[in-house]
């Protein structure tokens, strides 16, 4: 560690912005003083730094997690375009263990920061629901691969465009996702048709919903089918985010908007 901590402190020298991923405290000290602008990105500040981006899954691929840190960064103005930053963060275990020198740029703005931060629903709702859908994608239904569409946020307005499938088991329930009991339950339902609404603060509030609104104008990748045209087209008209699973290519997507703003792979995580 000290040695990576030396390096490090000559390979900063010249560069607009330092970034420490997830630092022990002990690690943090070392560079507490930094004239650099110094920036913690982790999933909680727990180090007290003044310059912090919520890190709110841990990207186990090394590219999503700088490439989130600088659009958080960015979005937050702690750094620009066209600044050259260090990251110091653990790819092969929690320790620090890689550096890397890397050019903050526009193309970065994925939106999958914007995802996070600037949803209706709360970041920790949209975290969790990440999650079910990762662990899915993982591991499938009794082995097999499984579709599901969960709609995130603006309940009401949800319910009023979509129509029950069949009877909703949530309907005089007050689960909340996050919950591991409740995690097992929707990865069970997710093997039946329709999507789960879930509110602003996490509560499940209906499941095999068909989503009725209209298509026009939602653009999605060729390949993508109804699941992902319609969570796409309910975001358009309302305030939700949704979250897909796909059953044949296996991927998380998260649509807001209207369009397509981020792609997953649940084996990277």
């Amino acid at each position: 560690m000290s040695m990576l901590a030396d390096f490090l402190n000559d390979l900063v020298a010249d560069v607009d912005g330092l970034f420490l991923f997830s630092p022990s405290s002990s690690f943090y000290e070392r560079f507490e003083s930094v004239e650099t602008g110094l920036v913690v990105v982790a999933p909680q500040n727990s180090v007290g730094a003044d310059q912090f981006v919520e890190l709110p899954l841990e990207f186990e691929n090394v590219r999503d997690r700088v490439r989130f840190g600088l659009e958080g960064a960015m979005d937050e103005d702690l750094v620009d375009s066209g600044d050259v930053v260090a990251c110091a963060l653990g790819t092969f275990g929690d320790d620090s263990d890689t550096i890397l020198r890397v050019r903050a740029d526009e193309k970065m703005h994925s939106g999958m920061y914007d995802l996070f931060t600037n949803s209706r629903a709360d970041p920790s709702v949209i975290r969790d629901v990440f999650e079910v859908a990762i662990e899915l994608g993982k591991k499938g239904q009794k082995g097999s691969p499984v579709g599901a569409l969960f709609v995130v946020g603006d309940a009401g307005k949800v319910m009023n465009k979509s129509r029950p499938l069949s009877y909703n088991p949530f309907e005089k329930s007050h689960v909340h996702v996050g919950d591991p009991i409740v995690n097992v339950m929707l990865k069970e339902f997710s093997r039946l048709d329709g999507a789960f609404v879930i509110s602003d603060s996490g509560k499940i509030v209906s499941a095999y919903r068909y989503l009725e609104p209209g298509a026009e104008g939602v653009d999605i990748p060729k390949g993508l089918g109804a699941r992902h045209m319609a969570g796409g087209a309910i975001t358009r008209d309302t305030n939700a985010t949704a979250i897909v699973l796909s059953e044949s290519d296996g991927l998380v997507r998260a649509f807001k908007g209207g369009r397509l703003i981020l792609e997953l792979d649940p084996e990277d995580y």
